[in-house]
């Protein structure tokens, strides 16, 4: 294990290796035989498990409910929204045939050429359009509205260049889906999603983020207005946590979906949709990790402590282990996972070295000598630091630890942001600063000709207006006109 952690290549020496040596060595993922698609294993699945549940559980609580729509979409539905199907059609998969015959010539399966379709079918890259022909027939009175329903699921975009978690051509996501009979609703409901996933990526993944909407060059095919979260990973390069998107009527009028209001008028259905996918777990991967592997936050880890036996012969392990059961009692009551590794098949110094590398927030040792002392060792993940602690009432020290790592990653990340977010006034800084990475705060003109020149020329993009913070008029950077506030432009995954 020693020599496989010594093979995890350093963020100074290639970050974006560093990144998938870990993704591969944690047990996190692997690329697949379809190219651009990735198997996640079980270590890394039950972290988006645990994102999925956090997530689902603040849904619910806003008053969502789950529903589950066709994961093929009629080619016509995506025709009917122009700005959508410009949006997306250079990443769709598209069905033709459903159905294989035996080749003539002997030579395996071909496509039977008397099974083509009447229609072509899309894999969906999202469910705007399925779901709107659906709702249709759900929307008659204001008495059906609103309808606020979420979906798990898959979704394809063709991806050309892949990297795990962050861009796969097929990836796992939530989307939401609401309809409303008024304006201000849909707009309600949009920002409220925005802060349910602010909330939700500061809270359990202890990933600072900055609330925005994007400029009209980002905005997601088919939207009015998009609201996001960006963050920004240890490289200096920015990631789209989430999205939040102000439909307005473009989809009820594709779709002529209407409903009859209070006053007995016809009306156009306003909407939202919002979604985030596994691409927060390669946020969470490169927001937190060193050279040494995976720091997860407690709040997101599959389990929180791990507990190592050391011991020489049956006797010990059997009187160790009767002592780890009365402390996983307590840890289990406090609502604190663990794991209890005694495999005897590889050696305490492994399983330290294996735990450090998948992030395990803490780690408890007890040996024969912990015994006879009333003591365990106690390791925390994110500092690499370890103390002797009394046995009694451990899960008490341990249910603050927790606490408190949750609070430093979550503290180091923001203080990183600071220290890398910074004003820029002139295009020449720009284009010196912006070789080092961060959040750029920029006067810009609003135009997207503007946004394009400072795109060709450094591969920066607009990240977000920013709602919250300094919004002081300005002169733009680029061409000198009036700008209405800084907004954030930076180097993006």
């Amino acid at each position: 294990m020693a020599k496989e952690l010594k093979e995890l290549t350093s963020r100074a020496e290639n970050y974006s290796q560093w990144y998938n040596d870990l993704v591969i060595k944690a047990d996190l993922a692997d690329n697949s035989a379809v190219r651009g698609c990735m198997v996640i294993k079980p270590y890394g699945y039950a972290i988006w498990e645990k994102i999925q549940a956090e997530l689902d559980r603040m849904f619910k609580e806003t008053g969502h409910v789950n529903a589950y729509f066709p994961l093929f979409i009629p080619k016509s539905f995506l025709s009917k929204e122009a700005e959508h199907v410009d949006g997306f059609a250079k990443e769709c998969a598209v069905v033709t045939h459903h159905r294989l015959m035996a080749d003539p010539n002997g030579k395996g399966l071909i496509v039977d050429p008397d099974a083509k379709l009447e229609e072509e079918l899309i894999v969906r890259p999202t469910s705007e359009t399925i779901i709107w022909s659906t709702y249709k027939s759900w929307i008659q009175s204001y008495r059906d509205l609103p309808i606020l329903v979420n979906q798990w699921a898959n979704v394809v975009r063709w991806e050309m260049r892949t990297r795990l978690f962050l861009r796969t051509t097929e990836f796992l996501w939530q989307e939401g889906h609401t309809a409303h009979a008024t304006e201000a609703e849909a707009l309600d409901e949009t920002k409220k999603m925005l802060g349910v996933y602010a909330d939700f990526a500061e809270r359990f993944m202890a990933m600072p983020v900055v609330k925005g909407i994007k400029s009209a060059n980002e905005r997601f095919a088919g939207a009015l207005e998009t609201f996001c979260i960006e963050a920004l990973m240890q490289d200096g390069k920015a990631l789209q946590a989430g999205t939040s998107h102000f439909l307005g009527q473009n989809f009820a009028k594709a779709f002529d979906v209407t409903f009859m209001d209070k006053s007995n008028k016809l009306d156009y259905v306003w909407a939202s949709s919002w979604g985030v996918s596994t691409r927060l777990m390669g946020a969470l991967i490169m927001t937190h990790s060193d050279d040494n592997g995976l720091v997860l936050p407690p709040n997101l880890a599959p389990f929180q402590v791990v507990i190592v036996p050391i011991y020489k012969n049956e006797e010990q392990l059997a009187a160790i282990s009767e002592k780890v059961a009365e402390i996983t009692t307590k840890l289990k009551a406090l609502g604190i996972s663990f794991k209890f590794d005694n495999n005897d098949n590889k050696k305490p110094g492994w399983k330290f070295a294996e735990y450090e590398l998948k992030g395990v927030p803490v780690r408890l040792a007890m040996g024969a000598r912990d015994l006879e002392n009333g003591t365990v060792e106690v390791a925390r993940r994110d500092t690499l630091t370890k103390e002797t602690v009394n046995i009694e009432n451990v899960e008490v020290y341990i249910n603050d630890l927790l606490k408190e790592i949750q609070l430093n990653i979550y503290q180091k990340a923001f203080d990183f942001r600071a220290s890398v977010t910074r004003e820029i006034n002139s295009y020449d800084d720009f284009k010196i600063e912006i070789e080092k990475g961060g959040f750029l705060l920029c006067h810009w003109d609003g135009t997207p000709e503007t946004e394009e020149k400072v795109k060709e020329e450094t591969k920066a993009t607009i990240r977000c207006i920013p709602l919250e913070g300094d919004k002081t008029p300005g002169i733009c950077m680029v061409t000198g006109k009036p700008s209405a506030q800084r907004v954030i432009f930076a180097r993006a995954y």
